[in-house]
C-alpha cells in the first residue's frame, strides 16, 4: 500500500524490447529519492520490471508496479508486433487514470511507432495519440532540458525550450500543412501553458519562419508572407510576447537564450536538430495543450543496447522531475 503524497506519477514503460522498462525502473527509483513526497507507479509486465529485494522500505512503499501482462514473451532488441497492444494498453490505462484524476500526471518510456502501425493501428506518435484520446483539437510537442550557468554565456541557469508547430510529418508535406490558424493556435497554446504550468508570468517567445532567410521577403518563399507573419502579428495584439520570423539557423542566437522562454519551430528537425546538438541525453519531451500532465523522454527505444545493461536513465529522470514540477504548479493554481 502506498503512502499518501503530494504528487502521483505514473511510467508508462513503452516498448518492451527497447530500453523503457530499464530506465523507467532506474530512473524511478532515482527520483524517489531525491523527492519524499512522490508516489510513482510503473505500468507494465511484472517480468521486465524486477524490484530488488535490497530495496529500502522507504522506497519501496512509494513505488508501485501495476501489472500489464505482455502478449507474448520478450527477446531483447528483437521488436514483436503482436506486443502492439500491450504498448498501447500502456498509454490508455495512464491516460484514462489522469483523465479520471488517479494520478497528477504521466511519464512516458519511448515507443517503436512501426510496430504499432506494422499491427494495423495507424499511429504517428504519442502527440498526435495523446490528443485524439484525449478528444483535444490542437496540442504542440514542445522539448525542454535545463541549461547551466555559463553555458554558451548564460548569465543564469536557464531552461531551453523549443515547441513545433508540426511533428511527424514528411518535410515535403510541411509547405501544404502550414496555416495562419495552425500557427497563431500554436503560438496560443505554448503561451497559454507556459503561464498557466510552468508559472512564467509573460513568456518571451521567437517564432521562425520556414524558409532560408525566412523567406526573404517572399524571393525564397511565402508562407512567411502569406501565414506566418500574420500569425504572429495577430498573437500580439492578443498581448502576447512574441517575435518573428526569424531564419531557422541564426533564430537561436546565444543571447536570445537569456531571455527568449520558448522557441517555436515550423517543423521537426528545424527545431530539435539545434535542441539535442545542446541536450541530448538531458531533453524531456512535454505535450502542451492537454487537459493532463505528460513528459517523456526525448530519446528512441535504443534496440541495440536494450537489456545489456548500459541504457543512460537521465532523459526519463528529467521528465520525471519536470512532470513534478507542473504537477506543483498546477495544484498550486488550482
Amino acid at each position: 500500500m502506498q503512502q499518501k503524497a503530494a504528487v502521483n506519477l505514473v511510467i508508462s514503460s513503452g516498448e518492451p524490447a527497447g530500453v523503457g522498462p530499464e530506465v523507467s525502473l532506474a530512473a524511478a527509483l532515482h527520483f524517489l529519492d531525491e523527492r519524499p513526497n512522490v508516489n510513482l507507479t510503473i505500468l507494465g509486465d511484472p517480468s521486465l520490471l524486477k524490484i530488488s529485494e535490497a530495496l529500502p522500505l522507504s522506497l519501496a512503499a512509494r513505488l508501485q508496479i501495476e501489472p500489464i501482462e505482455l502478449i507474448e514473451a520478450v527477446v531483447p532488441g528483437k521488436l514483436n508486433s503482436k506486443n502492439a497492444a500491450y504498448v498501447l494498453k500502456m498509454l490508455d490505462t495512464a491516460i484514462d487514470a489522469c483523465l479520471e484524476g488517479r494520478f497528477d500526471g504521466m511519464v512516458t518510456a519511448p515507443l517503436q511507432k512501426s510496430v504499432i502501425n506494422l499491427a494495423g493501428t495507424p499511429f504517428s506518435g504519442h502527440t498526435e495519440y495523446l490528443a485524439e484520446r484525449s478528444r483535444v483539437g490542437h496540442v504542440v510537442m514542445m522539448l525542454s532540458a535545463p541549461l547551466p550557468i555559463g553555458f554558451l554565456g548564460l548569465l543564469t541557469p536557464r531552461d531551453l525550450r523549443v515547441a513545433l508547430v508540426t511533428t511527424h510529418l514528411p518535410l515535403k508535406a510541411v509547405p501544404s500543412a502550414l496555416t495562419l490558424d495552425l500557427v497563431l493556435e500554436t503560438i496560443q497554446v505554448v503561451a497559454r501553458d507556459l503561464h498557466q504550468r510552468f508559472g512564467i508570468a509573460q513568456p518571451v517567445i521567437r517564432v521562425a519562419g520556414l524558409n532560408p532567410h525566412a523567406g526573404e521577403s517572399g524571393y525564397l518563399g511565402r508562407e512567411e508572407i502569406e501565414c506566418i507573419t500574420p500569425a504572429i502579428k495577430a498573437a500580439q495584439a492578443a498581448g502576447i510576447a512574441v517575435t518573428g520570423p526569424y531564419p531557422g539557423d541564426t533564430m537561436f542566437d546565444t543571447a536570445a537564450l537569456n531571455t527568449v522562454d520558448a522557441f517555436i519551430a515550423m517543423y521537426h528537425d528545424q527545431g530539435l536538430a539545434p535542441f539535442k546538438f545542446v541536450t541530448f541525453g538531458g531533453g524531456v519531451n512535454v505535450t502542451l495543450g492537454l487537459p493532463i500532465i505528460r513528459t517523456s523522454v526525448d530519446h528512441g527505444t535504443a534496440l541495440d543496447i536494450a537489456g545489456k545493461g548500459m541504457a543512460d536513465s537521465r532523459s526519463m529522470l528529467e521528465a520525471l522531475r519536470l512532470a513534478y514540477q507542473l504537477a506543483l504548479n498546477q495544484k498550486k493554481n488550482s
